[in-house]
């Protein structure tokens, strides 16, 4: 059985874009209410004393958007500071990092995902679903904030979508030639806009490649990360580039993580809705946090069974929730 020790925490399931392959254009989303958010002392309570008790040590914030999480900063200094926690990361759109990104660092930030989908600004802002002034500009002053401060190696999580931003696979990757980046390349799943999906399908991680290979050739990296991505590398760049290829290779044998939502679900697999956990109402209504602690170990050991492969099981309507809102 592969050890679970990563846990993606979403903070809140509101965003600052609606990006095409998160959330269906015009969805009317039933956000959580902010007094059904698990509060940080809610968070730290269930980190301290059900997560890393049962062998959670790599913790990554996620969203929506973690930056328009108040209090964000305060929540990072305390996860930094437990002295289990052997790393802490970040998935961000970056649109508000450039005025964030050094205290983020400060409060013990070391890893940073943010997603880029398009060097285009047009088709950036096709993207993200935005109508007014171009957003493209604040989210690389971000990222270049970001990289200035001290967050070396950046990864920049790119989602290919056919007849969308397919025609930028090279440029992206260029991006990896000369500074220590990591393009993340990220097959597009049905999941969160079903009818995007429908209408546009995928690009396999191999096509991707593909044309990488063509244009500069392509070595698999001595440096594999910890997740689901498949590392390679242009001969002589500084960066790496990755692939996530969950639609045209199931990597459930491999996985080492479990979600928590914003208002306690806990999920142990991104597209199977079954074995979901509500910690937050638990620990609302006084159930001991040594009992939770063994409500997740106990899941735990279902894992394996509760994955990608078993899909078909998974309850229907109970946790139907778009991307944004499972905190990817």
């Amino acid at each position: 059985m592969n050890r679970v020790d990563y846990l993606r925490i979403s903070l809140i399931d509101r965003c600052n874009f609606r990006c095409q392959y998160c959330m269906p254009e015009g969805a009317d989303i039933d956000y959580v209410l902010q007094q059904d958010l698990l509060t940080q002392a809610e968070l730290s309570t269930l980190l301290r004393e059900v997560f890393i008790p049962v062998g959670f040590t790599r913790f990554r914030l996620t969203g929506g958007e973690p930056l328009i999480r108040p209090g964000v900063v305060d929540i990072v200094r305390e996860i930094a500071q437990f002295p289990e926690t052997q790393d802490l990361s970040m998935t961000t759109n970056a649109f508000l990092l450039e005025g964030l990104a050094q205290d983020l660092y400060s409060a013990g930030l070391r890893r940073i995902n943010i997603s880029l989908d398009s060097l285009e600004p047009e088709t950036f802002d096709k993207i993200v679903g935005n109508r007014g002034r171009s957003r493209w500009q604040q989210v690389w002053a971000g990222i270049q904030t970001a990289y200035q401060v001290g967050f070396n190696p950046l990864k920049l999580n790119v989602v290919v979508i056919p007849g969308v931003n397919d025609h930028e696979v090279l440029n992206l990757a260029a991006l990896s030639l000369d500074r220590e980046w990591h393009i993340r390349f990220i097959e597009f799943m049905p999941i969160g806009n079903d009818d995007l999906f429908n209408h546009k399908g995928w690009v396999s991680s191999e096509d991707l490649r593909r044309q990488i290979r063509d244009r500069w050739g392509l070595t698999t990296s001595q440096v594999q990360g910890n997740g689901p991505a498949d590392v390679f590398q242009i001969p002589g760049a500084k960066g790496t580039l990755g692939f996530i290829s969950q639609m045209s290779e199931c990597f459930c044998d491999r996985c080492n993580r479990m979600r928590l939502s914003a208002d306690g679900w806990l999920r142990p697999c991104l597209l199977n809705e079954d074995g979901q956990l509500d910690l937050k109402t638990g620990l609302r209504s006084g159930v001991p946090t040594s009992q939770l602690r063994e409500q997740v170990s106990d899941l735990l050991s279902l894992k394996p069974e509760i994955n990608y492969k078993q899909r078909e099981s998974g309850t229907a309507g109970t946790y139907s929730r778009t991307m944004s809102q499972i905190g990817g």
